[in-house]
């Protein structure tokens, strides 16, 4: 029962990231940098902050914490600095293949690499016993992306130049590809910070993970906001922040969008509260995130008509691709 919980939970927090982007769609008049720096502030530095703060003790204060092993704070701020590069060509793949697909595959690479690269790191042998087990469900949630991949490229096809555009006005298979496979490797990152930053023994193990989930978001923030205001002094586009008569209703979108994408993490820290530490599924819960993460932005895809226009055999595909990312969820309680 735990179990179920636990990736209830997870789902909640994954349903909450891959809805973030709508509110995002709702900002007007601002250039693509202005917007990412200002949801990032909410969503990398407010809103993990205050998750934080749950997992403080009382007599101890969040820097306490964070100073009482400076090397495991370090490296989490480190490893968030790499996943920055990875938030910023996430976005960009979605500006060039959509949700959907933007989505499906940047965070099909992000699972692979997040799960098994902290195993190898803890010394997992992949080739016996659980580790086998790890493997194998990384390598089906791995058939899936491709499968949902390949039902991008049919997506491609089957639309024309007008349709295409309209769905995703910049859409570009083999940019989007490069920056989509560049985005996952490098948002693995965030996997590693969360296995290298500070653990609190003394706080609830639903909690235990937020102050390093607050590091890593404070790495990729920098990142952010370094090549956001650089891009803001390269547009000139810094006026944006003073435009007054959008402020308020583009700051309270991306500060919806910023509470939604914490979801996931937010979710994550807490369902895997409710795993084992030494079983499977705990070791396979970033992989389980990353995929409901796909399902859930192919569900908004739909729903935003990215796929309108397609053939039955290309929603046939995706569907497929989409019911083999769900068994990658239930395999590790199956085996």
């Amino acid at each position: 029962m735990d179990n179920l919980w636990g990736l209830l939970i997870i789902a909640a927090g994954s349903f909450g990231q891959s809805s973030s982007y709508v509110p995002i769609n709702k900002v007007r008049r601002w250039s693509w940098e202005s917007f990412w720096l200002v949801q990032g502030i909410f969503a990398w530095l407010v809103f993990p902050f205050a998750g934080a703060m749950l997992a403080v003790p009382e007599g101890q204060t969040l820097w306490q914490i964070i100073v009482s092993d400076p090397a495991s704070s370090w490296a989490a701020v480190g490893f968030g600095a790499l996943w920055g590069v990875g938030g910023l060509t996430f976005g960009l793949s979605m500006r060039y293949l959509g949700i959907a697909m933007g989505q499906s595959i940047s965070l099909g690479t992000c699972a692979a690499f997040g799960t098994l690269f902290p195993a190898i790191a803890a010394g997992t042998d992949l080739f016996r016993g659980a580790g086998l087990v790890l493997l194998a469900g990384v390598c089906i949630t791995l058939v899936g992306i491709a499968v949902i991949g390949y039902a991008g490229s049919l997506r491609s096809r089957d639309l024309s130049g007008k349709e295409d555009n309209t769905a995703v006005k910049e859409f570009s298979l083999s940019k989007g590809l490069a920056v989509a496979l560049l985005a996952g490797v490098m948002s693995a990152c965030f996997a590693l910070g969360l296995d290298a930053g500070p653990s609190v023994e003394e706080s609830p193990a639903l909690f235990r993970t937020l102050p390093a989930t607050f590091l890593v978001t404070l790495g990729g923030f920098l990142t952010n906001a370094a090549y956001c205001l650089f891009q803001n002094y390269r547009h000139r586009s810094f006026h944006d922040y003073a435009n007054v008569k959008v402020l308020p209703v583009n700051v309270l979108f991306c500060a919806l969008a910023g509470l939604l994408w914490y979801t996931q993490f937010f979710g994550l820290g807490i369902g895997t509260g409710f795993f084992s530490r030494d079983s499977v599924l705990f070791a396979f819960s970033w992989c389980i995130l990353m995929s409901l993460n796909v399902v859930f932005s192919n569900v908004w895809g739909l729903i935003l008509k990215e796929w309108k226009g397609v053939t039955a055999r290309t929603v046939a595909v995706l569907v497929a691709g989409l019911a083999i990312m769900v068994f990658s969820l239930v395999f590790p309680n199956l085996s």
